[in-house]
Formats: structure tokens, C-alpha cells, sequence
């Protein structure tokens, strides 16, 4: 199947990819006329990478996966690997999360000392 075709099929852009392809995640070979073409079990394949991305993981992080894209990851059991790569993942997330929190608060409490000392009409 051609790109356009597997971008219907999976939801994802055709730039998304041919991301995926660079990062070795997908193959597809040339057709005569230089259209990319893709295996039937593509689809499920970017289907797996999507759900691995949607869940929070980068791009490095699903490259750890590729032997299992191809099987049903949502209903697989973890692998330890798998396990320690969704932690880490977590553990990043967490740490931007209150750093923003943070960052937040500081410019609430800024806005707000700043309100005080502005007329009832400005604040």
C-alpha cells in the first residue's frame, strides 16, 4: 500500500511516517515511479508505535519495542525492559510537571502582588 493509504488506515500523517521510517521503525520499499510502498502488517505496526507514543513514550523510547510492534502490544504483558523504560518515561514527566507547577505559582503569586497595588478598575 502507498503512504496515503496507510496514513487512512492508521491515523497517523504521512510526514509522521516518514519520521518513523528514518527512526527505523517502518520499511517500505520503491516502487518504479519512487512512491514508497508498504507490507500489509505496516498497519499494525504503526498502530503500535501510535499507542506507544499516545501513552507518553518518545520516539527513542518505542525504538526499544521494535520486536514487538508487530504483535499486539496493548495486550501483551510488559516486559521488564518495557517496565523500566514506562518508569523512566513517568519519571520525566513528573519532574516537568512540577517544574511547571512551580513556574505557575510563582507567576500567579507575581500577578496577584502586582494586582494589589493597582486601582479596584485595573486589577
Amino acid at each position: 500500500m502507498r503512504i496515503g493509504e496507510l496514513a487512512r488506515r492508521t491515523g497517523a500523517s504521512p510526514r509522521a511516517l516518514r519520521h518513523y521510517e528514518q527512526a527505523g521503525l517502518i520499511t517500505s520499499d520503491r516502487a518504479a515511479n519512487g512512491y514508497r510502498v508498504y507490507e500489509s502488517d505496516a498497519v499494525a505496526r504503526v498502530t503500535n508505535i501510535r499507542y506507544l507514543l499516545d501513552a507518553g513514550l518518545t520516539l527513542d523510547d518505542v525504538s526499544a519495542f521494535r520486536s514487538c510492534l508487530d504483535g499486539d502490544v496493548p495486550s501483551a504483558a510488559p516486559s521488564p525492559r518495557g517496565l523500566e523504560i514506562a518508569r523512566e518515561r513517568l519519571a520525566v514527566l513528573d519532574a516537568r510537571i512540577a517544574a511547571q507547577t512551580e513556574a505557575r505559582d510563582r507567576l500567579a503569586a507575581a500577578l496577584a502582588s502586582i494586582a494589589q497595588g493597582l486601582p479596584a478598575g485595573q486589577r
